[in-house]
C-alpha cells in the first residue's frame, strides 16, 4: 500500500513498549479484582503470600511479576493463571512471539529444535508448534497423546518421514500429512540435509 501523502504512518511498538502496556493492564486488572472484593493490600498480601510493597508495585505497574508470583495471586482470588492474565492481554491487538524468545523454545539440542508458536496464557484445544530436525536421522518420537488428539504436519524443507502407530508415510517439502497422535508416533529426518515442519496439535 503507497504511503498517504497526508498522513503519517505509524511508527511499530517496540517490545518492551508492548510488555509496559500488558504489565500496566495486568496491575490494573489486579487492583480491581481486589477493590470488588473490598480487600486492603495487607488483605490481599496475607492470602497470597507476596509482600505489600511487592503488590503495589506490580498495581501500579512499575514491576513485572514473576510467573510464580502471579500464580500465587490469581490463586488468592480463586482464579487460574489464565483467567487473571487473559484479559489484560485480550487488550493487545497483536501478540508477538519473538524468535529469540527462549521460554516458547520447547525443546532445543543438538537433533531438534522445538518453539511453539501458540502464546502460553491460553487454555486450548489447539497447539502450533516449529520443528527443525537438525541432522539426517534426528527423531521427534512422542508417546500416546489423550484419546482422539490428531496431528498436522507441513513440511517446509527437506524430506521427512511420519509413523502413526503402524502406518509410515514419506513427505517432501509442501507435503501435509494429517495422523493420530493418541497412538505412538515419531517425525523423522529422512533427508540428507536438516529438515523443518510446521505442526499442529488438535485435541479431541
Amino acid at each position: 500500500m503507497p504511503r498517504s501523502s497526508r498522513r503519517k504512518e505509524a511508527e511499530p511498538s517496540r517490545p518492551q513498549d508492548i510488555a509496559e502496556q500488558l504489565s500496566s493492564a495486568l496491575g490494573r486488572r489486579i487492583h480491581t479484582l481486589r477493590s470488588d472484593r473490598n480487600w486492603s493490600l495487607e488483605a490481599l498480601s496475607a492470602a497470597c503470600g507476596v509482600s505489600r510493597s511487592m503488590l503495589s508495585q506490580i498495581e501500579r505497574g512499575e514491576t513485572n511479576p514473576t510467573l510464580a508470583v502471579t500464580i500465587r495471586i490469581a490463586q488468592a482470588f480463586g482464579q487460574t493463571l489464565a483467567e487473571l492474565v487473559e484479559q489484560p492481554l485480550a487488550s493487545a491487538a497483536i501478540q508477538v512471539i519473538r524468535n529469540d524468545d527462549r521460554q516458547f523454545h520447547f525443546r532445543s539440542d543438538h537433533d531438534v529444535n522445538l518453539r511453539t508458536l501458540s502464546p502460553l496464557h491460553l487454555e486450548k484445544d489447539v497447539e502450533f508448534y516449529e520443528l527443525e530436525l537438525l541432522r539426517p536421522g534426528s527423531r521427534l518420537k512422542s508417546a500416546p497423546h489423550f484419546e482422539g488428539t490428531r496431528e498436522f504436519l507441513t513440511v517446509q524443507r527437506g524430506q521427512m518421514r511420519v509413523t502413526s502407530g503402524e502406518d509410515t508415510v514419506d513427505l517432501s517439502k509442501g507435503d501435509s500429512a494429517s495422523y493420530r497422535a493418541d497412538v505412538e508416533h515419531c517425525i523423522e529426518n529422512i533427508g540428507r540435509s536438516e529438515s523443518a515442519a510446521f505442526l499442529v496439535v488438535i485435541y479431541s
